[in-house]
């Protein structure tokens, strides 16, 4: 028996292997949880489904966040397949290449709420969704998060901000969801090689300046972040709620 043995998850996120949120979906799979996973696009799809069904997930569902009914279908058939919801992972995030350099008083309007919009409203959106599901079952919801949001990182600009807002709804809505069993927190990761972190200008740069800076002299690792992610998602975690728990090697707790 694994610690989330017969508990259903929902997965937000996952782009490839190398995704965050697939470190996640792969140990609480092997911790026994029951998982469905969502696809933006039929691009993503592609991605998904084989990695979904390799650990034997039979609930797949398409949903593009920026679209109410997607968001609205996808809880249906989440509720239709499980009836109910233990644990909800948002590892979403989005905003224009262009944006993601110089100076944040560039940032165009568009651009600004596009990145509010994908990394910010979206977690706000699907856990007014996952809500009713949830209630009740001591359950739990993380979001991603990352050091961006507390202190300036050359050419995260205004991601760092979207990051900032996220943060701030993890405690807000562990405010609201608390009486109902339902706990909010984040992880703030250090930097990986993801899809969407290769989106960074001089991503590689900051790579190798975590893992100069860092107090292990290493990067973490996306095994590591889905283990922080299945303790934070489990009734390990029981009394953790509204908290931004950093898995980047100690590099938050270093001076410039």
């Amino acid at each position: 028996m694994g610690i989330v043995s017969g508990k259903k998850a929902l997965i937000m996120g996952v782009a490839n292997e190398r995704s965050i949120a697939w470190g996640i979906a792969e140990a609480l799979h092997r911790e026994g949880a029951e998982l469905a996973f969502t696809y933006a696009n039929e691009t993503l799809e592609k991605r998904v489904r084989p990695l979904a069904e390799s650990i034997g997930s039979k609930v797949i569902i398409p949903c593009d966040v920026s679209r109410e009914v997607d968001m609205d279908n996808c809880f249906n058939a989440v509720n239709d397949a499980f009836g109910g919801l233990d644990m909800l992972v948002h590892s979403i995030a989005f905003a224009n290449k262009e944006e993601l350099k110089g100076m944040l008083i560039n940032t165009s309007r568009e651009g600004f709420q596009l990145a509010m919009d994908v990394s910010v409203y979206s977690f706000i959106a699907v856990s007014k969704r996952a809500y009713p599901l949830m209630k009740g079952r001591n359950s739990s919801i993380i979001t991603l998060s990352y050091h961006g949001a507390r202190q300036y990182i050359p050419n995260y600009t205004v991601m760092g901000v979207a990051k900032a807002a996220l943060e701030a709804s993890v405690r807000y809505m562990a405010v609201d969801f608390g009486t109902e069993g339902i706990r909010v927190n984040a992880i703030s990761a250090g930097p990986i090689k993801t899809l969407a972190a290769m989106g960074i200008g001089n991503f590689k740069d900051m790579l190798n300046r975590a893992e100069e800076k860092s107090p292990m002299k290493r990067n973490v690792t996306i095994e590591e972040v889905g283990n922080s992610g299945l303790y934070l998602l489990s009734d390990l975690s029981s009394g953790v709620t509204g908290e931004i728990h950093y898995v980047d090697t100690g590099i938050n707790i270093m001076g410039n």
